[in-house]
């Protein structure tokens, strides 16, 4: 398990912003890893407002560390800092990516990804009572509110991945293909992917972080 417990330039957890975050966050939770986990799910989950429009090529925007300071991220530095913060009270974590259709996404957003289809979405995995669990701590609670969706929760003992439908019976979000387990970030392999997928965001990505402003702000 020393590779899903280990501190790595992406799961941070020795940097003082992640490990002051974690500490305050289960300061009253009880020492038992699944009410940590919980914990730890609902504070990456709510405390970070989830905007696609901030992603960046710079590696350092991955880091748990930055998503703190930064106050708001994607699907996958909000799943490091889960990780990270997992690791830093001993729960071993590794990064999940798969390509996923969003149903739900904005009409900005789609038009600005040309395509329904979100390349190297992430979440996390955490080794809880001996087994692996899945935890997605991606849509914040407000964001679910404008969507009209329950928050997704987790319980520390089954996968938790994303609605499948909304609250009306719509489809939301489906996986469309797997692309494995990761120990630690796979940097290049997902600047691979989704240059490969949204080859027009690499040649201006300040065009695209200014394109929408919060995906919250679209779907109002």
């Amino acid at each position: 398990m020393d590779p899903y417990l280990r501190a790595t330039p992406f799961f941070d957890f020795d940097n003082p912003t992640v490990s002051q975050w974690t500490e305050r966050t289960l300061a009253n939770v009880s020492p038992d890893p699944i009410s940590q986990a919980k914990a730890l799910y609902l504070a990456a989950r709510d405390e970070v407002c989830y905007n696609p429009y901030v992603f960046s090529s710079d590696p350092d925007t991955f880091r748990a560390s930055h998503v703190l300071t930064a106050g708001e991220s994607y699907c996958i530095p909000k799943a490091i800092l889960l990780g990270a913060a997992a690791r830093q009270v001993g729960i071993p974590s590794r990064l999940g990516l798969a390509d996923v259709k969003n149903h739900l996404s904005s009409p900005r957003l789609i038009e600005v990804l040309r395509s329904d289809i979100f390349r190297m979405h992430g979440y996390i995995e955490l080794y809880l009572e001996g087994q692996w669990v899945k935890a997605t701590p991606a849509f914040d609670h407000r964001l679910c509110q404008v969507m009209k969706v329950e928050p997704l929760e987790f319980d520390g003992r089954t996968d938790s991945v994303f609605q499948p439908y909304t609250a009306d019976g719509k489809a939301h979000m489906e996986y469309i293909e797997d692309h494995g387990i990761y120990a630690d970030l796979p940097y290049d392999f997902i600047m691979a992917g989704l240059r490969a997928a949204y080859s027009h965001l690499f040649e201006d990505e300040a065009a695209y972080r200014n394109a929408g402003g919060s995906l919250q702000h679209d779907l109002r």
